[in-house]
């Protein structure tokens, strides 16, 4: 079986030729390509992380399928109370390793599989295809199940699309070029993300101590990213550049900085992984291993991030490939 890596969006504005791309809705979940090959569900994360195990009511959907050689592209999402997607529900589906504890998760937070791209359909693969043939593909399996959902594309009209989406409270959207082919680990403006907020992620370099009822633990964590990605620098050859972007303090329950701190302790370190002196002179650091999701308004002309809050952890993306994206 070949393993796919998922093709990336560019972040960017809607686009003024919007009658040439199809809008779909930015899930908040985290991204996996399905494979069912052989009657056996396998996922795997955006950095080809096998998460099979963690998401066993996927396997039902092997059943839907009935008997199909299917590849498909999507994010694995749960929904809350409202029917909206929740990052921070999810995060307590995510990294999890017990079977027990999983099993007990999965009737207590059921995750759903939304599907948008297909690649490969009974020995033959389909990314040289256009992006309106592959959907239509994709369409006319008529895959639909509590776990299993393939929302509809929008042809055009993408300033009224980003509208009703942000009017319901959703992330952003997502622009897909109709004669764009699916470029396997690629990140290309044949598809842009138009966020409806600024929200990125970065990587944890340190903390500063609390204070008050967080005098024991984490006050606020210290964040930082890559001035380039490692094949930039391989290709520039240079070093790439570990660069301050703030700090946050806001968005954490009392559970989670208990978490944050359990797994930042061992990795603590004497200097500073940050390229410049610009961190607090208090700051714990870290090996800048560990990725969160923030959201915030903008970047200030200091290159620091106004009004940072903490969504949730990121497991499916290397450290060394956070970058700036707005």
């Amino acid at each position: 079986m070949q393993f796919i890596k998922p093709m990336l969006a560019k972040q960017g504005k809607l686009p003024t030729d919007d009658n040439q791309y199809g809008f779909e809705i930015k899930w908040d979940g985290m991204r996996c390509i399905l494979y069912h090959i052989n009657n056996e569900i396998v996922l795997r994360s955006r950095n080809q992380k096998d998460i099979t195990s963690q998401y066993p009511e996927l396997q039902e959907l092997g059943t839907i399928l009935n008997g199909q050689q299917v590849i498909l592209d999507g994010e694995i999402i749960v929904l809350d109370t409202n029917g909206r997607p929740s990052f921070s529900l999810l995060q307590h589906r995510m990294g999890l390793s017990s079977p027990i504890v999983i099993a007990k998760k999965r009737q207590e937070i059921p995750v759903t599989y939304i599907s948008f791209d297909i690649l490969y359909l009974n020995n033959k693969y389909l990314m040289d295809l256009p992006y309106t043939e592959r959907r239509h593909i994709l369409d006319k399996l008529e895959l639909s199940s509590t776990n299993l959902q393939v929302p509809a594309y929008q042809l055009g009209n993408g300033k009224e699309i980003q509208k009703a989406v942000s009017d319901l409270g959703l992330e952003g959207i997502i622009a897909k070029r109709l004669i764009s082919h699916y470029l396997p680990g690629k990140r290309s403006d044949d598809w842009l993300k138009i966020k409806n907020n600024h929200r990125q992620e970065f990587v944890i370099g340190g903390w500063l101590p609390g204070k008050g009822q967080r005098s024991e633990g984490i006050g606020s964590l210290v964040l930082g990213y890559y001035d380039m990605t490692p094949k930039q620098a391989e290709v520039e050859n240079k070093e790439p550049q570990f660069l301050y972007a703030g700090k946050v303090g806001t968005g954490f329950t009392k559970d989670l900085l208990q978490k944050l701190l359990a797994m930042l302790t061992p990795l603590k370190r004497d200097s500073s992984p940050f390229s410049t002196d610009i961190p607090p002179k208090d700051t714990v650091f870290v090996e800048p291993q560990i990725i969160g999701e923030f959201e915030f308004t903008e970047w200030t002309p200091n290159n620091t991030l106004r009004h940072p809050s903490f969504k949730g952890l990121r497991y499916d993306k290397a450290a060394s490939f956070v970058i700036k994206e707005s």
